[in-house]
């Protein structure tokens, strides 16, 4: 893929993103004002993340990590991939149809692993109810992912990025109508209405995302029927190497699981002692919606129009073509993420006090506290699933393993010490620096792993751009940041105006420097597509 193809294919899942992740952003926004930041906004997010947990975990790598690669070569068969595929989506729709009524069995036993400390309280029940309204996303969470891979596959980028936006916006009706209500309750007098209100409410969004992919499939002449015949050794093959995608997974769902558990412990125990701001899991989820944001904008996007590309590349065995396209989406992203995660880092708290409504100030400030966490880790997150994309390319995901291993058991050694030795109001922060800090171990084995098939990154020369971003963006934050609360304005006001100082600063002062990449990624933002 030359420059052109990979900034038009970016530029056109960008926008989606972008669209999406600011309906996503006020979905978020609503959810705090309705159920707060404490107990009750937990036992949302805590049974809410679980069809992502159990999604990722069983399957979710798989789909966008192996069958790739697999419904790419299907598309040389003489009826273009159709029983492939018909054969995949089957298998996929019966495996998580038995999986969602398995979840919704076991509801209480998931709040038992994944909420020890609910045990015996009132939140125990609550989020139970949750997670059952919840569960059944997972089913269209993975109708929606295989249907959005055979569209990339055919080179429709676009409506992947732009589905999920009508899953936001359901959500924010919905959102809007219980927040409109004004009514505040606890964990100990939400009715059960409400709670079904808020579960399906959720759920509906993830049903309209998925099925309004039907007619974008139909237009790339694939006919998906249903398919019994699982035979086929292309599908045996897909099974084979998603089963080492399950490994993948349950490396990293394990370490959410601790994430989860110590920061429900913490809620409880800091309640306990009569604190009531910031703390538990709920800080931690909206922060981290935030910190996504412009990895999902840049990030995904690139990566996403780059992997057919790859899997067509190493399945030639232009071994240097792959290094360079790895190396160029490396510094195209570094662009956005590294003057990023110094916004983050510097002006966390008011990000947060501006964008969090209903809240008290304390609750958004700490809210920015983890922002601040995070932030230190977008730019190896972004590196590191550049560089998984290399190994998903070649489809070896055994090797993806020992990369997730390494980066899982740093996270949970340095969680598990923050909720040991930090007091509880302050694990939150902890368990995001906690993720933040891995994702440099990840991002460095990974580099090291792709070795294997002579892609030889040279890290310091990578380091070395993201230096010269990382001084650029100083240059400008520093004084800035001394110097916002001397910003008149309230607090919309003045983030606008340090954003827009630091944002058109770094441009200016990466001109001067002649960082080239600059205006490739504006181009992904300003550009007409033709797709």
């Amino acid at each position: 893929m030359n420059t052109n193809s990979l900034l038009r294919s970016s530029s056109v899942m960008a926008l989606g993103t972008i669209v999406s992740r600011i309906t996503g952003l006020i979905r978020g926004l609503l959810l705090v004002a309705v159920l707060g930041t404490t107990l009750l906004g937990d036992t949302f997010n805590v049974a809410n993340t679980m069809p992502n947990i159990l999604y990722n975990l069983i399957i979710g790598g798989a789909l966008t990590a192996v069958f790739v690669p697999q419904i790419v070569r299907s598309a040389s068969d003489k009826d273009g991939g159709s029983a492939f595929i018909s054969r995949l989506v089957t298998a996929t729709s019966v495996f998580l149809g038995g999986l969602v009524l398995l979840a919704v069995l076991f509801a209480p036993l998931l709040v038992r692993i994944f909420a020890t400390s609910y045990i015996g309280h009132p939140a125990f029940h609550v989020t139970t109810l949750f997670m059952r309204f919840c569960l059944p996303q997972i089913f269209f969470m993975g109708l929606f992912a295989l249907l959005a891979q055979v569209a990339n596959a055919k080179d429709r980028f676009g409506p992947m990025m732009w589905a999920p936006v009508l899953n936001n916006v359901i959500a924010i009706v919905v959102f809007g109508w219980y927040y409109q209500k004004q009514i505040t309750h606890t964990v100990e007098n939400i009715p059960t209405s409400e709670i079904l209100a808020l579960g399906l409410g959720s759920t509906l969004g993830y049903v309209a995302q998925a099925f309004i992919l039907i007619p974008v499939i139909s237009k790339t002449n694939i006919k998906i029927r249903p398919r019994f015949d699982w035979r086929d050794p292309e599908l045996k093959k897909s099974i084979h190497l998603a089963s080492w995608t399950f490994l993948f997974a349950a490396i990293s769902q394990l370490s959410y699981l601790i994430t989860v558990n110590l920061s429900t412990s913490s809620a409880v125990k800091a309640i306990k002692d009569g604190v009531t701001t910031g703390v538990g899991f709920t800080p931690y989820n909206n922060a981290q919606l935030i910190f996504m944001l412009p990895h999902s904008i840049i990030t995904i996007s690139v990566v996403t129009a780059l992997l057919p590309t790859l899997s067509k590349f190493a399945h030639e065995k232009k071994n240097g073509l792959i290094h360079d396209q790895l190396v160029k989406a490396m510094r195209l992203v570094g662009i956005v993420t590294v003057p990023s995660a110094i916004a983050f880092l510097f002006f966390g708290p008011l990000i947060t006090r501006t964008l969090f409504f209903g809240i008290s100030n304390a609750d958004a400030n700490y809210l920015g506290y983890v922002l601040c966490a995070f932030g230190l880790g977008l730019i190896p997150m972004s590196a590191n699933l550049i560089a998984l994309r290399g190994l998903n390319a070649y489809e070896n995901v055994k090797l993806q393993v020992l990369s997730n291993l390494a980066m899982n058991i740093v996270a949970a050694l340095i969680s598990v010490s923050c909720a040991i030795w930090l007091p509880h109001r302050f694990v939150t922060v902890g368990l995001a620096a906690a993720l933040s800090l891995s994702y440099f171990v990840g991002s460095w084995v990974t580099i090291r792993l792709l070795r294997r098939y002579e892609i030889r990154i040279h890290i310091p020369e990578v380091l070395g751009f993201y230096f010269k971003l990382a001084l650029l963006s100083l240059v400008m934050a520093l004084p800035i940041f001394f110097i916002q609360s001397h910003i008149p304005g309230g607090n919309t006001l003045r983030l606008i105006l340090v954003l827009s100082m630091c944002g058109f600063g770094y441009l200016g002062l990466a001109k001067v420097a002649k960082v080239e990449e600059v205006g490739s990624v504006l181009e992904i933002f300003t550009r007409k597509s033709t797709t």
